[in-house]
């Protein structure tokens, strides 16, 4: 008679256990991707969409809107408000290729050029070219500093403005200008730090934006969560009265 170590024989009777058979249809994953990807063409499109024609996200890496904006805030602009439709003392992003060149000659302004920068945007392609400032001058106003007060002045009315950054004066800068038909005079509430349409006087343009170039309106800081909140409204600015025979 001979012996065996327990479990070592298998019961009469008995088969081996195998593996079970892997009997997936090698084409299953291949029909399901392919019904997959057009959405996923589609959430693409809509995403462009949305950023192109209702809201795009920014950040901010300067001070120059403080402390207003901060440096490293990611703020929303609502890209339903064009240039026609802004208020002063509205906070606008918008694309400063033409109005602050970075050299002597003034890129292009044709329809393509315009569209190629647009779409970049859309597309959330850094440019270097996006500015975030606070429209101070429409299309006619008189924006001039400072009076005998130390103050702005729109059309001839002083204004005080709360927003500055503390210890700033409205600017070190005097100047005396006349906004043009479709365009912005813009300058950031931090006025001791930013480079704004003062700062392309007696240049081609003269610092003034061109309505057509504007992304849309700054309203909402989402980041960082502690500073999560409205950006504001146009404050003391909007009590300043048109100028005689301008519609707004």
């Amino acid at each position: 008679m001979t012996s065996s170590e327990p479990g070592t024989d298998p019961v009469p009777g008995s088969s081996v256990p195998t593996a079970p058979e892997d009997r997936r249809d090698p084409h299953t994953d291949d029909r399901s991707r392919a019904r997959w990807w057009p959405y996923a063409v589609l959430a693409v499109v809509l995403v462009v969409l949305l950023r192109a024609f209702v809201v795009q996200s920014f950040s901010v890496p300067s001070g120059s809107m403080e402390p207003t904006i901060e440096p490293g805030d990611r703020i929303l602009a609502n890209r339903m408000v064009r240039g026609d439709d802004v208020h002063r003392g509205d906070i606008v992003v918008f694309d400063g290729t033409r109005a602050f060149p970075v050299s002597g000659d003034e890129p292009s302004s044709g329809a393509l050029a315009t569209l190629g920068r647009r779409l970049a945007g859309a597309l959330t392609l850094d440019t270097g070219t996006d500015y975030v400032k606070r429209v101070i001058g429409l299309p006619g106003d008189r924006v001039t500093c400072c009076d005998a007060s130390g103050h702005l002045q729109v059309n001839g009315v002083g204004v005080d403005e709360p927003y500055l950054m503390p210890g700033d004066t409205p600017s070190d800068l005097t100047f005396d200008v006349l906004v043009p038909a479709g365009h912005l005079w813009v300058m950031g509430d931090h006025r001791s730090a930013s480079g704004d349409s003062r700062s392309y006087l007696g240049r081609p343009g003269g610092g003034m934006v061109p309505v057509g170039e504007v992304i849309g309106q700054a309203t909402v800081r989402y980041w960082p969560p502690g500073r999560l909140g409205s950006l504001g409204g146009p404050g003391p600015l909007s009590t300043v009265p048109s100028p005689a025979g301008a519609g707004q």
